[in-house]
């Protein structure tokens, strides 16, 4: 504005104007205010921005478990020890953060249900990897302090700290934090994210449509833009063809068409996005790591995406126990190493 507001005297009789110099001194004064002005505009800007932040991260419904373990924060020191050993065979890594993903049954907020969809989302730092791992619900597994059962029972004996406690002992990995979403609020998450696109088969899209509480039906296969309900009918199908099986991956493909969907996004819309989904999720994340997270957000979701899922193919049986249709690990060693593989990347 300064620069602006000179005039070249090239050509022109050079005087001193009193009224030019008042009109200089009435402009600075002018300039000064509209400086100072918009000085605490961008700041009030800034606080109100902070404050908002702040709320968003706060209205998460945090629940700090009783004596929970601390996070291992992933750090991005290449120095780190990459092995710690607890409890004997609980494997865990400073760089690999494990969040237990929850999908609930429950039918309200005081019903706890059962843990419908069980994922572990790890984040690898070192090779910068996002890894989903499906647990399938019907896994037999022992429950600390009870008998065995389905791992999806878990939940309803104990919430999540009993869920990660049966996941630490029976696969052997550290659970560092976990998130948990009501089914009933999931089909918001989605519609906040303005929905997904999936790959579908026809069987695939005739269950949505005939489960689904849109209007608009899907035609055909291929590539879809799911709704909210519509993508969670597609999460909980388990007629098509693979049962349980398809079914945790279609979870897992849910889960990779979200990622997807927040690449697309810059920092302000994924914190709107943020702010619309936080009331309806239960975590031990705590503020900072929230925080953290949310900080390096576009970062993480460049991350390459891979797929894994328990018990494998190989490695499981179908029996019936207590007249309930199980999925028993046959050597359960094998599965703990299996899985140490994929998220740790070691033998």
């Amino acid at each position: 504005m300064g620069a602006n507001s000179k005039h070249s005297n090239k050509g022109k009789k050079t005087y001193v104007d009193i009224y030019s110099i008042k009109e200089k001194k009435s402009r600075k004064k002018y300039i000064g205010k509209i400086f100072s002005i918009l000085f605490f505009a961008i700041i009030g800007i800034i606080g109100s921005g902070m404050i908002y932040v702040y709320n968003v991260i706060n209205s998460f419904n945090y629940d700090d478990l009783s004596n929970s373990n601390d996070a291992s924060e992933a750090t991005e020191d290449q120095n780190s020890n990459d092995k710690i050993d607890n409890d004997g065979d609980i494997q865990t890594d400073n760089m690999i953060l494990n969040v237990l993903l929850l999908g609930i049954d429950g039918t309200s907020k005081d019903d706890k249900g059962r843990s419908d969809s069980i994922l572990v989302t790890s984040l690898d730092l070192r090779n910068k990897k996002i890894k989903i791992t499906s647990i399938m619900r019907d896994t037999w597994v022992k429950i600390p302090g009870y008998n065995s059962d389905r791992i999806n029972s878990a939940y309803s004996l104990g919430g999540p700290k009993l869920t990660i406690d049966t996941i630490e002992r029976n696969l052997g990995i550290m659970i560092d934090r976990y998130v948990a979403v009501n089914f009933e609020e999931f089909s918001k998450v989605v519609d906040n994210l303005g929905g997904i696109d999936i790959e579908l088969t026809a069987s695939e899209v005739s269950y949505i449509n005939s489960h689904a509480s849109d209007k608009q039906k899907l035609k055909g296969s291929g590539m879809k833009h799911l709704t909210g309900s519509q993508a969670l009918q597609h999460a909980r199908n388990r007629d098509s063809s693979g049962s349980d099986y398809d079914r945790t991956q279609r979870q897992r493909n849910v889960i990779v068409a979200g990622i997807n969907k927040l690449k697309e996004a810059n920092l302000l819309q994924i914190t709107k996005m943020v702010s619309d989904i936080a009331p309806m999720v239960t975590t031990n994340l705590k503020t900072s790591e929230i925080t953290k997270l949310s900080k390096n957000a576009l970062t993480y979701l460049n991350f390459e995406t891979d797929q894994f899922r328990i018990p494998t193919n190989d490695n499981v049986k179908s029996e019936t126990i207590d007249h309930k249709m199980v999925l028993v690990i046959s050597d359960l060693n094998k599965a703990k190493k299996d899985l140490n593989k994929f998220i740790y990347e070691r033998e």
